[in-house]
């Protein structure tokens, strides 16, 4: 039988961001300067918002996990400021990126992944499905910003090189959790990885419906 995490890594493989066409014109070089920028300020409303999420599960999580749990929570805090590196890097403004406040399908988006941090469980499994694939994702924007937008400087890319190591361990604290969940909750827990998934795929819409729609 398989255990919930590998149900839900079936899932992510399926439903894979990197297939997203935002996420494809990247790897094809296919973005413009101007996508990027616009979606560097509208990926920020989700960076800035895990902190809090990982927060909410600590706060559900009895106290062997909380350490652990909070010890994420301080790293994605501070991976703000090399986000922020990474949009000026495109040519936004820092000020502009800390005060844009993201358009109504971006906030939509962050708002249904929040929505789903209501228990340890139900958390551990959102928080598996947006960080799993993290790693592989980040590895795949690197090359892109590298070969097609000549994007090396250490500043520029520490977001991403930081994110190739640290959601690894960050998917593994969730994927401890979830997977001495009993069987008979997978279901209800599946359904929820899968709208994880949806919500990071609507961000990804808002982006590319904004940004992408004349190239």
């Amino acid at each position: 039988m398989n255990s919930l995490s590998k149900k839900i890594d079936n899932i992510i493989e399926e439903k894979s961001l990197l297939k997203h066409p935002f996420y494809q014109m990247w790897s094809d070089g296919k973005l413009s300067i101007d996508s990027l920028a616009g979606y560097s300020k509208e990926y920020f409303q989700m960076v800035k918002a895990v902190p809090g999420f990982v927060g909410t599960i600590a706060s559900f999580a009895p106290e062997s996990l909380v350490t652990e749990i909070k010890e994420n929570q301080a790293e994605e805090a501070e991976h703000l400021e090399p986000w922020i590196n990474f949009a000026v890097s495109l040519g936004v403004n820092d000020t502009e990126v800390v005060n844009y406040s993201g358009l109504e399908k971006t906030n939509s988006a962050v708002s249904e992944l929040s929505q789903l941090i209501t228990n340890l469980e139900s958390g551990a499994v959102a928080m598996y499905a947006f960080e799993k694939e993290i790693p592989k994702i980040s590895h795949t924007k690197l090359e892109g910003l590298e070969k097609f937008y000549s994007i090396t400087a250490s500043e520029a890319t520490e977001y991403f090189r930081l994110h190739m190591e640290a959601d690894i361990r960050h998917a593994a604290t969730w994927r401890n959790i979830i997977d001495a969940i009993p069987e008979e909750r997978h279901d209800e827990l599946i359904r929820v990885a899968e709208k994880s998934l949806s919500a990071q795929n609507h961000l990804l819409d808002s982006c590319y419906e904004n940004y992408c729609r004349a190239l």
